[in-house]
């Protein structure tokens, strides 16, 4: 949704949606949740069989753990390939202090156009969180903001290490540092282009870029929201112009020692079908969530509410990705898919068109997508309200639960394995579109008064206590970062700050 605004309102009777077998088989009909019943996870080994060492793209197993173990920080948007690491305590378990904040005067701030017009932008927005991690014996802070620039900055002071780069319009997603180590960072801009920026140079250098242009066909818009996955040397990335790409970087150093890059382009698909357009009967299918990988499938969906699972395990040997599960939401599904180790996959889905789809599924679910006919293993509806409801931020696994907040401002706790909500509240600040982040025991949401909350879910079955609360300013839009026991977040009133 770009520029997070709302879409035209859908008139119910103006909208007869029909779906395929695939799409819509097991509709739920309850109106609070539907529990299918279990789906089968993969086979458990046996007591006197070791575990085969997995071979894939990205261990289903690595739930909640860092992305790999070469570079020590939280290094894309949710932290890892299944979108389930978000960060290392210790947390505050009472009111912290801010550290810094950048800039240290004046506000973050740049024109930009959308189908609303011209405006100013100001801070960062969704999804925005800052990429924070350790590099030559310093933490480094990463983000892109709505003055159309990346910065980088010393996480004790808040200082730049090195000068901002400059791009040509605002940036909303989060930026991506390289897992292997390269000083490299990937980052995308509503300028129309995905750019690799080389950071060994005591200035930030552009290495190459993607233009939303490059691909057909395309639909939708130029802008960039998903944060970029790096796996042996290839680079996943969905775009604004609804295509999915997959890019082999061909990373080296050259002779002057200084990182290169040589990137080919190796695949692309539109991410929308004709079923999904005529179901729709509108053109907005921007892929706007950061892809997921678990396993040798890439999982992302778009703002049509598509769903797809595309098989990458044969791409090193040059065979062509094959797309092996569809689901459809009904509705704009922009949060990014979180995957556990079992395999399954969370997702939350917005409430705009009021279709009759999303009236019947719900707006949080489970799927499974070894069973692609009949994938859902529970659902559960927000308030379902016109002109806006659901949810824009992407669900936390957090051990027995899967956490959602919603655009109404509430925050559920719901059992992952049966979709039973076990707790609810209501955020005093209104809608959130940042994604839950729990470390330590401790729930971080943010509001839209400006409001950073912390909350003990240590007791994934009790109602969850307050802990603290810091009012800094600003709608919090941009999901926190949390390191070492600072928490690194941007608000709208035009800067990012740093509490612990």
């Amino acid at each position: 949704m770009t520029g997070r605004l709302p879409r035209r309102a859908y008139a119910l009777a103006a909208i007869v949606l029909l779906c395929t077998a695939a799409a819509c088989s097991n509709t739920p009909k309850d109106d609070v949740q539907v529990v299918p019943g279990k789906s089968s996870a993969a086979p458990a080994a046996t007591a006197t069989s070791a575990p085969a060492a997995f071979t894939g793209w990205s261990d289903p197993a690595n739930e909640g753990k860092p992305y790999g173990t070469k570079v020590d920080g939280l290094l894309t948007f949710r932290g890892n390939p299944t979108r389930t690491f978000y960060g290392v305590g210790p947390v505050p378990r009472e009111k912290p202090a801010m550290k810094w904040r950048f800039p240290k005067t004046g506000s973050l701030c740049h024109p930009s156009t959308d189908e609303k017009g011209t405006r100013i932008w100001c801070g960062s927005g969704w999804t925005g969180q800052p990429a924070v991690f350790e590099k030559d014996g310093r933490t480094w802070v990463v983000f892109g903001a709505y003055d159309a620039k990346i910065h980088f900055l010393d996480a004790a002071t808040g200082e730049r290490i090195i000068a901002d780069f400059p791009t040509g319009d605002i940036i909303k997603g989060s930026v991506t540092i390289d897992p292997d180590g390269y000083p490299l960072v990937y980052s995308g801009s509503r300028d129309n282009y995905y750019r690799v920026i080389a950071i060994d140079r005591g200035k930030p250098v552009e290495l190459w870029k993607l233009s939303a242009y490059d691909v057909s066909p395309t639909k939708w818009n130029n802008d960039w929201d998903g944060a970029g996955l790096i796996i042996d040397d290839y680079l996943f990335e969905g775009g604004e112009n609804s295509q999915i790409h997959i890019v082999k970087l061909n990373r080296h150093y050259g002779p002057d020692g200084k990182v290169a890059v040589s990137p080919k382009l190796v695949f692309h698909a539109p991410g929308w079908d004709d079923q999904l357009l005529r179901d729709l009967h509108d053109q907005m299918v921007s892929i706007e969530n950061s892809v997921a990988i678990s396993g040798d499938t890439v999982f992302f969906a778009n703002s049509g509410g598509l769903v797809q699972g595309w098989d990458i395990g044969g791409l090193k040997d040059g065979k062509t990705p094959k797309r092996v599960f569809r689901f459809w939401t009904g509705d704009d599904t922009d949060a990014s898919i979180t995957a556990d180790k079992d395999g399954y996959i969370y997702l939350g889905s917005e409430f705009e068109r009021g279709t009759v789809r999303s009236r019947q599924l719900g707006q949080m679910m489970k799927l499974d997508p070894r069973k692609p006919d009949n994938p859902v293993v529970w659902a559960v509806k927000d308030t379902q309200k016109l002109p806006k409801s659901g949810i824009w931020g992407s669900p936390a696994l957090y051990k027995d639960i899967a956490i959602f907040d919603t655009h109404g401002g509430d925050a559920l706790g719901i059992d992952r394995e049966t979709g039973t909500v076990r707790w609810k509240f209501h955020l005093p600040g209104g809608e959130t579109w940042q994604s839950p982040v729990v470390v330590d025991d401790v729930l971080l949401l943010g509001d839209c008064t400006g409001t950073m909350h912390a909350y003990d879910v240590a007791d994934t079955h009790a109602q969850p206590k307050l802990l603290w609360s810091y009012k800094v300013g600003g709608c919090i839009e941009s999901t926190p970062a949390m390191w070492k026991g600072t928490m690194y977040f941007g608000t709208r009133a035009g800067g990012v700050v740093a509490l612990g």
